[in-house]
């Protein structure tokens, strides 16, 4: 679905955007020379948000991407109140993803991306509503750590999986122990 924002003399033509609704039929005159206009598309867009590299709160540089979902849910205001609404909210989805992921630690980030999901989606949403852009979802895709940080974590899971392993050991030889004790 399309609106169409008309101008005529470089002002605003009274009664908003033109196009199919419930009260039109979706036709409109120009003048040559005398109107301009300009298309929206009133559908679902959706963009990715480039890997950005963050510092987490917890020092630990991490790179995050993301999908955010928006559509233009006033044609008039997006094309009066801002020049380039899509490049403006993509512009603040990246640094809104910056802000939320840097207040947050290393395993909030792994383990709770459905909240940062909905924070980062109503912060954008508010920030849009005077740009006419209603953001509908976002969801963070990856978060990549640096390799080294990936070995460590790996060397720590399987320590702890050998010491899990040692303390069963340990125990089971107890209760040999004991069971031969007993039968003594």
């Amino acid at each position: 679905m399309r609106r169409a924002v008309i101008f005529r003399l470089g002002r605003l033509l009274p009664g908003g955007a033109r196009g199919p609704g419930k009260r039109e039929t979706g036709y409109f005159f120009v003048i040559p020379c005398i109107d301009s206009y300009k298309k929206i598309d009133l559908r679902v867009v959706s963009f990715d948000v480039p890997p950005q590299e963050i510092l987490s709160k917890d020092s630990v540089t991490v790179a995050v991407d993301a999908v955010v979902y928006f559509r233009i849910s006033n044609a008039t205001v997006s094309v009066t109140n801002v020049e380039d609404a899509s490049r403006s909210t993509k512009l603040l989805a990246q640094t809104t993803l910056r802000n939320i992921l840097g207040t947050r630690t290393l395993a909030e980030m792994l383990s709770d991306r459905e909240n940062i999901s909905h924070q980062m989606q109503s912060t954008l949403d508010e920030a849009t509503d005077p740009w006419g852009v209603k953001v509908e979802r976002v969801e963070v895709k990856d978060v990549r750590l640096p390799v080294q940080l990936q070995r460590a974590m790996a060397a720590e899971a399987e320590a702890t999986r050998e010491a899990g392993a040692k303390v069963i050991a340990a125990e089971g030889e107890q209760k040999a122990s004991r069971a031969l004790r007993e039968a003594a």
